[in-house]
């Protein structure tokens, strides 16, 4: 099946692709490479989701905030190149969660995000390198952030 068909199989909603709240851009591509900048949790109403792990949200919550990230990060894919079946494979995956000082399951709340590409993309190509770390704030207070280096199939 494609990026595309594993997607839809999912029944996962996808939230609106945001709109740079910077000077920056969403994604870039450099040869077959596609960078996309920092995510946050965007709800498909256009919400974000908010609060520290550890505090305000719990480990299982922040998994699933960054969940959403990942869904964040494929509403910009398809709007930016079209199709998810554009992608070749994840490359890396930088994730950042708003954590207490004594939290410490960030690769945990992580694997939110990169389970879902896994499940698009498949245990080889879904799967790329990774950081997890924690960061005593993030933007307004989102529970994770996470940025993303793709691999184009058509470049």
């Amino acid at each position: 099946m494609t990026a595309a068909e594993n997607f839809a199989a999912l029944n996962l909603e996808l939230p609106p692709a945001p709109s740079p709240l910077g000077v920056y851009k969403p994604i870039l591509i450099v040869g077959s490479l596609v960078y996309v900048s920092g995510h946050g949790p965007v709800l498909p109403n256009g919400s974000l989701l908010f609060g520290k792990a550890g505090h305000d949200v719990n480990a299982d919550g922040a998994k699933l905030a960054a969940q959403q990230v990942g869904l964040t990060i494929l509403a910009t894919l398809i709007k930016n190149l079209g199709s998810l079946n554009r992608i070749k494979r994840v490359i890396k995956v930088l994730g950042m969660v708003n954590a207490t000082p004594d939290f410490g399951k960030h690769p945990y709340v992580i694997n939110g995000c990169s389970e879902l590409f896994a499940k698009i993309w498949g245990p080889d190509h879904g799967v790329g390198v990774r950081s997890a770390v924690g960061m005593g704030s993030l933007p307004d207070n989102i529970t994770v952030e996470i940025e993303a280096v793709f691999e184009l199939a058509d470049a």
